[in-house]
């Protein structure tokens, strides 16, 4: 689930019967639940944008999701393998790599 660059993680509480989510990729946290997938969806932007509201009213700059910009270090040697392999494929190391990434994310 997105809303307004946000993005939540769901489960299912058997316990209780319902769907609870809590946004990701920020320090705050941040729950909803709904019973249903339309309650769910319902108290996922309600929650975002409450979330939004009370930083405003506290003067307080809200957390945000990832920038899409990713630091990594590793081994030579896997960097010199990515640049051939990204280099074969006729696209930078970057482009490459966010495929791989997004790929390997599913």
């Amino acid at each position: 689930m997105n809303y307004k660059g946000y993005s939540a993680r769901v489960e299912y509480d058997s316990d209780d019967h319902i769907f609870v989510g809590h946004i990701v990729g920020i320090i705050d946290v941040i729950s909803f639940h709904g019973e249903s997938v339309t309650e769910l969806e319902n108290a996922f932007t309600e929650a975002v944008d409450n979330y939004l509201d009370a930083c405003k009213k506290l003067d307080q700059e809200p957390n945000k999701p990832y920038s899409g910009n990713l630091m990594l270090r590793i081994p030579v040697e896997v960097h010199s393998a990515v640049a051939a392999a990204a280099e074969a494929s006729g696209k930078s190391i970057n482009r490459w790599a966010s495929a791989a990434l997004e790929s390997a994310s599913r």
